[in-house]
């Protein structure tokens, strides 16, 4: 799968089911202007519509020291009333897109990632950190609040109450504070960041691609209503499966004893 030249994103294809997505305005520690929001929109729409051989993405940031610092401030200094609204639409239509890409996204988080960034995260499937990232919802220093989904994520991943102490507060918190709370799913050496994401991608890879498709999806929406009515959203999203060829594939392999090839069929 081809993509245009962003001029905000570096796209890099690391093998044929894998791709890594680097944010790439490290000038001003990645912060998100309108530019960025369109590209990357622009990215997950594509992937959204059209994954192809794609199985898995590594979202990080550009250079050591962040991961994604927000929204530029500068670029919003002095922004109309109107201005900053469509800008917000492009920003909240680029977060819906992240949630509803078909395919897994782990975030790398390489340094700090505050407001936005930190939402950005909070988008995808799950979450590495370096150890000397740090994490901070601070929209409420600025007299507005999270606004692409931030109320809604972390509360998910941390709980109600320890998410109001994070954004009324708007207080940095550390990566080992996000994995105790349950936000990252592993702390690593900076060194090694992206080669254990990436081995986590090239694990996501190796199986099923429209079972892991279909199991996001389950994941994703069943969590919404109760219990049962998610159980009934799985099977509908299992039985789906049944008849595909990797479903035939990935038996025929166990009791061949080899290695399943799954085609996405």
């Amino acid at each position: 799968m081809s993509f245009p030249q962003y001029a905000t994103l570096l796209v890099e294809h690391r093998n044929d089911h894998v791709l890594q997505v680097t944010l790439n305005r490290p000038e001003v520690l990645n912060a998100i202007n309108t530019q960025m929001g369109e590209d990357t929109l622009d990215l997950w729409a594509r992937l959204t519509a059209k994954p192809g051989a794609l199985r898995c993405v590594v979202l990080t940031g550009s250079g050591d020291r962040a991961f994604c610092a927000g929204g530029d401030l500068k670029e919003r200094d002095g922004m109309t009333n109107d201005a900053w609204r469509a800008q917000h639409e492009i920003f909240e239509r680029m977060f819906v897109t992240l949630l509803d890409c078909p395919i897994p996204v782990i975030a790398a988080v390489n340094g700090h990632a505050f407001g936005g960034g930190c939402e950005m995260v909070l988008g995808c499937d799950f979450v590495y950190a370096a150890r000397t990232a740090r994490f901070a919802l601070s929209e409420t220093k600025l007299g507005i609040m999270p606004g692409t989904g931030g109320t809604q994520t972390l509360a998910r991943a941390v709980g109600e109450r320890r998410a109001k102490e994070l954004i009324f507060s708007a207080r940095p918190f550390s990566a080992d504070e996000a994995y105790e709370w349950g936000m990252v799913n592993r702390v690593c050496d900076p060194a090694t960041l992206l080669d254990d994401a990436f081995a986590t991608a090239d694990a996501i890879a190796a199986n099923a691609p429209l079972s892991i498709r279909q199991a996001k999806k389950s994941i994703h929406h069943g969590l919404q209503g109760d219990l049962l009515t998610g159980y009934r959203f799985e099977i509908e999203a299992y039985n789906r499966l049944v008849t595909t060829e990797d479903r035939i594939e990935g038996v025929l392999a166990f009791n061949e004893k080899r290695k399943a090839d799954f085609k996405g069929r």
